[in-house]
């Protein structure tokens, strides 16, 4: 993606702030600390270009280190600045993280440390999560917080097939598979019209 010198910068500080937070809690692998701007930040900037159009209402569950919820609020800064992001995470050190990096990169976000179950329907245009559980959880997470015009955006690995195998014995939705520019064998499901069986 083609960014501003400003939106890069913002990046590159996510970057820092990950390095020196690392180490603490835990917030990626220590493995691909190495290579978290192709790993972390590259592979969470493609989610946004997932996006439906003119979104208001983001949320993004168990953002953890901010992928991608935090990736692509600072994208939304200088493509989309009407978007609302709401970070959902329930690690208290890892909202405290969140925070902070949410001030020193000025983007518009808040950060729910509460469980994804335990919180009221967020009624969100658009429901991402990255790495936090299989799909058919993360179907009862979407339904419950995502309109029912929303979208929801989930990058999954090589498994994503019997994921979605998986979750159709107790979900009816449609979805398009986006291959991953980051990781050959991995996609971004782009799931909407969700019904529960």
């Amino acid at each position: 993606m083609n960014v501003s010198r400003e939106t890069s910068e913002r990046l590159e500080h996510v970057l820092a702030l990950l390095n020196r937070w690392n180490p603490t809690i835990n917030l990626v692998s220590k493995a691909s600390l190495s290579d978290a701007r192709e790993r972390h930040i590259k592979d969470s900037m493609q989610v946004f270009d997932h996006a439906p159009s003119k979104p208001t209402n983001w949320v993004d569950l168990g953002t953890g280190g901010g992928f991608p919820g935090l990736v692509c609020a600072i994208l939304a800064l200088e493509k989309s600045p009407e978007i609302r992001f709401t970070f959902v995470e329930s690690d208290t050190r890892k909202c405290t993280f969140l925070r902070t990096a949410i001030r020193e990169t000025g983007v518009q976000a808040t950060v729910l440390s509460r469980r994804i179950e335990d919180l009221e329907p967020l009624n969100a245009d658009v429901v991402t999560a990255r790495a936090l559980a299989p799909l058919t959880t993360l179907l009862r997470y979407a339904d419950r917080h995502m309109l029912k015009t929303g979208r929801g955006l989930f990058p999954k690995g090589k498994s994503w097939r019997e994921e979605c195998n998986e979750a159709k014995e107790s979900w009816r939705f449609e979805m398009q598979s986006h291959k991953s520019k980051t990781n050959a064998d991995a996609v971004i499901l782009e799931i909407w019209n969700l019904e529960h069986l």
